[in-house]
């Protein structure tokens, strides 16, 4: 666990925590802050919604693993909440996970970090992610990788967006090894990069195309809005980002696929449910989808085991 983290989740006391938030940030002491401040409110306020949500060890235990591996599937999320009460002896109920999850975030909210729940767009599975609120854009990644790298993050980023089907060609990718202004690449060199931010779970890989993760999409969704905002567009449904989806040839909103199956499941004529016409795209089977993914999860574990 980070050093500031644990520093958060052992706080003793409310004088221990504002003489700790003083220190940080470099003010005067709790003691000598004016009663009036409205920071001191929000604190305070925060401070009380943290003791009523009381941190146990089960709850430590969920974080630590979580922050091991950056982003979880649902049903992952849901056996590491279950072992992680059953190891601490804490009360467990199988519906509860998000409760469970809202208690860890009042503890990170002064920390800008949270841990988030989001949808892949390829199976339309859960995920849960922690994510740091502090940091904007690539920033994210700035203490990982070379100036160069994350130029040819960007590009690649942009190759995603920019296309019809949310996927960029691996090729195309690799042959801009030598346009980058930073530093330019052999393509060998960019290949290895590719292939650890695939590793790294900020792109995700399949038949020689390349699309964003799940877990780059919930870090960096709101940085992907405000940068492309005549390309990029929230889900009509979910009103989450929509990189891989359909469109509305009429009216132009956005539907992941995920959200189109469930959608029109129901439906023998799919309209678009904001201008009510006719939904001209093939209507993604996701039981087919599902079972292809959950083949590919055990043929990995195999792999592993």
């Amino acid at each position: 666990m980070k050093p500031e983290i644990q520093e958060q989740l052992t706080i003793g006391s409310e004088q221990a925590y504002w003489d700790r938030f003083s220190h940080r940030s470099k003010r005067v002491p709790a003691t000598e802050v004016s009663a009036t401040c409205p920071c001191l409110a929000a604190y305070k306020a925060w401070w009380k919604a943290a003791m009523a949500a009381q941190m146990s060890d089960a709850h430590r235990r969920f974080l630590q693993v979580l922050m091991s591996h950056g982003i979880m599937e649902g049903s992952e999320a849901r056996k590491l909440h279950r072992c992680c009460c059953e190891i601490h002896k804490v009360y467990y109920a199988h519906d509860k996970l998000d409760d469970f999850i809202t208690t860890i975030n009042i503890r990170l909210q002064p920390l800008f970090m949270q841990i988030r729940k989001g949808m892949s767009e390829s199976d339309g599975r859960a995920h849960y992610a922690l994510v740091n609120l502090a940091e904007t854009e690539i920033t994210k990644m700035a203490s990982d990788y070379a100036e160069n790298e994350l130029e040819l993050f960007r590009k690649t980023m942009d190759l995603i967006i920019l296309s019809e089907n949310g996927f960029a060609c691996s090729t195309d990718i690799l042959n801009l090894a030598d346009q980058l202004k930073t530093k330019k690449m052999k393509k060998k060199e960019a290949e290895q990069v590719l292939k650890i931010f695939v590793e790294d779970k900020w792109l995700s890989e399949r038949n020689g195309e390349c699309t964003l993760h799940t877990r780059c999409i919930m870090e960096m969704e709101q940085y992907i809005l405000s940068i492309y905002q005549d390309t990029a567009r929230k889900c009509n449904i979910c009103h989450s980002l929509a990189i891989q989806s359909q469109v509305c040839e009429t009216c132009g909103i956005a539907m992941h696929l995920p959200c189109v199956a469930k959608y029109f499941k129901a439906q023998t004529e799919p309209r678009c449910p904001h201008c009510n016409d006719f939904w001209p795209h093939e209507i993604p089977d996701m039981s087919r989808i599902e079972s292809q993914s959950s083949s590919k999860r055990n043929s990995r574990k195999e792999l592993h085991s």
